[in-house]
């Protein structure tokens, strides 16, 4: 089954995989990802499910320019990306594509505010104040306004991991690619998570697609992938009722004029 399948009919993806296979060389090489064609459009909310060791972490990353296909092209916006130069692409990720992962991978050494600019200081896009201006405006209307100057081992793990959201939405991207981004946290801070994510699509204006093995998570998405020894096995569409609204702040002042985002 074609993953196409499942994917809107008119317009541009916002990101796309035609003929997409990783396989890791070696005495006997394994095919982590294959032939996987799938596409998905502006205001998403996507999980991608299946088995462990069926791909999907690794096809996570291969939509997320953090790896490279062996055969097929990722695009973005419907550009090809496997001709692009490491700074290209790593310039992309910055500003297209935002990631929370199991683990949030604060730097333990920064402030919860240091942490969420470090990708603005990145792009350069924005002028300093504006760079403090759009953190603080992020963690508030995350519920982390009173914690900006804390560091993340002061923090309990569901506040970690919504500075990792943060984080992940620094430079306002319309991709959010989250891996397990509720696997090492209890069912409330889950939730909180979850909400989080579903009002980025709700409200937000985001595409989020969320690796996960909570069924309960990908059965109030919108839409549900399946994976199964890397390749598609399904891909289905369900309707949910939108909930509760939630403002995510955008980059739309203090640009740094002098700075270019490439």
């Amino acid at each position: 089954m074609s993953a196409t399948d499942g994917a809107p009919s008119t317009g541009t993806p916002l990101i796309a995989a035609r003929g997409v296979t990783r396989i890791l060389p070696g005495i006997v090489p394994t095919t982590l990802v294959h032939d996987v064609d799938l596409a998905i459009g502006e205001n998403e909310l996507v999980a991608i499910t299946g088995p462990s060791g069926s791909g999907k972490s690794s096809l996570l990353y291969l939509l997320g320019l953090l790896d490279l296909p062996t055969a097929g092209e990722v695009l973005i916006r419907g550009r090809a990306t496997a001709g692009m130069s490491e700074e290209e692409r790593a310039h992309t990720r910055l500003a297209t594509l935002g990631f929370v992962f199991q683990f949030h991978f604060l730097l333990p050494e920064f402030t919860v505010l240091d942490n969420v600019t470090l990708p603005m200081r990145a792009l350069d896009a924005l002028s300093p104040k504006a760079m403090r201006e759009r953190g603080l405006d992020l963690l508030g209307s995350l519920g982390l306004g009173d914690h900006t100057a804390k560091r993340p081992d002061q923090l309990s793990g569901g506040q970690r991991q919504r500075v990792a959201v943060a984080r992940a939405l620094a430079n306002d991207p319309p991709l959010v690619l989250a891996d397990e981004p509720t696997g090492s946290l209890d069912s409330q801070a889950s939730e909180q998570v979850f909400e989080i994510l579903r009002d980025l699509v709700r409200t937000g204006g985001k595409t989020v697609v969320a690796v996960t093995h909570d069924l309960d998570i990908a059965r109030r998405m919108d839409r549900r992938i399946a994976l199964m020894d890397g390749a598609v096995v399904g891909d289905e569409r369900v309707v949910v009722a939108p909930r509760r609204n939630m403002i995510i702040p955008g980059r739309t002042e203090g640009a740094n004029p002098e700075s270019s985002p490439g």
